[in-house]
């Protein structure tokens, strides 16, 4: 599975993935999932914003005898440049836990499902977790539509291309319904596993963390014939932000990063009419977090340009016992939070007990062709995953 998935979405100059949602490229690892879903008799279905979800027994008549599924998986799109492992080593992970259960016979009393989450990392229009965030409510049908990339495609016109219907997407009951829990194994995007010398850990919480988006307006001109004086540079007040954004992260005992930002006219030769820049901050407390942005509003507004919140994700806790559970199935075995945002975040805020699973990363870097995790450390997982879905889809209580 690892072998199949290697070679698609990446870039050849830096050697990391650049899978963005509704792409020929998430196209092509779409087919791959719903392949690999086939090959193991697990019933494939859609939600309504696409979101894949293959079941191991039948989740509706699970329902209806008030025995909800377990559902496992994660992502299969990446940042631009990213690693392989965040989010397809959780789908991989999932697919072998259900084929280790499989040769030894298991017979699950509840549905298993295993499930690929679209725009997880909202590389291309802006707003992590899209596919979760639009099935539970957190983000309406009507926004999700109107988000652009930086080409000005909005996902509307994004999903029409690739066949889908843009109107149908929204909020989905039916499919929550179906999930009684969920476990998300992830490559761990820190160096916690390193220092407490341990190949997997179960998650106790995420960060509180928002996206900002930051626009200042200038004057195109020449860049060779304009007068220092006479210019409207729209590149200083971005500049100023992004020098602000690091002091007030410092300040408030928080991370703040801006590393997206879009030009134009966007020439070498030509003064910047436009500057839009994208924020993001994230940190153990929510109000450090506000304090931070806040100040950054505040010279961003005096540089006369505006913020506006693209997203906010509250501080999520994971479901206590179910994390319980899987600490004393699993031997111990460490708990860590993190600052990073995932789909199990966003299901647990819609109040789906979730929990997560994360592996050993060495090298302790995300977001970067330099990701890595062991395969002895990958093995584990699998190991740790299958048995905590034996232990939940074998409950008979």
């Amino acid at each position: 599975m690892w072998a199949a998935l290697e070679p698609v979405g990446r870039d050849g100059g830096s050697g990391g993935y650049r899978r963005f949602a509704w792409t020929r490229d998430d196209s092509d690892l779409r087919e791959w999932f719903a392949g690999e879903c086939a090959d193991r008799g697990l019933d494939l279905t859609e939600d309504r914003m696409g979101n894949q979800w293959a079941w191991w027994g039948d989740p509706d008549e699970a329902v209806r005898r008030g025995r909800k599924g377990v559902v496992t998986g994660s992502h299969l799109d990446s940042v631009p440049d990213g690693g392989a492992f965040d989010g397809p080593l959780g789908v991989v992970s999932a697919l072998a836990a259900v084929d280790a259960l499989q040769e030894r016979g298991f017979e699950p009393s509840r549905p298993i499902g295993v499930v690929n989450f679209v725009d997880e990392e909202g590389a291309r229009f802006g707003v992590a977790c899209a596919g979760s965030r639009v099935i539970t409510g957190a983000m309406t049908a009507r926004r999700a539509r109107s988000l652009r990339d930086v080409d000005g495609i909005s996902m509307a016109e994004a999903l029409q291309a690739a066949g889908r219907d843009p109107h149908a997407i929204g909020r989905d009951e039916q499919t929550l319904a179906r999930v009684g829990q969920f476990v998300e194994l992830h490559v761990e995007q820190g160096r916690g596993l390193v220092d407490l010398d341990h190949p997997v850990a179960v998650a106790s919480d995420i960060w509180p963390h928002g996206r900002w988006r930051m626009d200042f307006g200038g004057e195109a001109n020449h860049a060779g014939t304009t007068r220092l004086e006479d210019r409207h540079d729209a590149m200083l007040g971005y500049a100023a932000a992004v020098l602000a954004t690091r002091e007030a992260a410092v300040t408030h005992g928080c991370v703040a990063t801006v590393g997206k930002v879009a030009v134009t006219p966007g020439g070498v030769n030509a003064i910047p009419s436009r500057v839009t820049g994208w924020l993001d901050a994230r940190g153990s407390s929510a109000r450090a977090v506000r304090r931070a942005v806040a100040d950054i509003r505040s010279m961003v507004e005096q540089s006369g340009g505006e913020v506006a919140e693209e997203s906010w994700t509250p501080a999520t806790v994971f479901d206590a016992a179910l994390s319980a559970r899987l600490q004393t199935r699993l031997g111990g075995i460490p708990v860590l939070g993190t600052g990073a945002g995932h789909d199990a975040g966003i299901l647990a805020n819609a109040g789906i007990p979730s929990t997560m699973l994360f592996v050993r990363n060495p090298t302790g870097v995300s977001h970067s062709p330099a990701e890595h995790a062991e395969l002895s450390d990958c093995l584990e997982g699998v190991a740790a995953l299958a048995a905590v879905l034996e232990d939940l889809a074998g409950d008979a209580a």
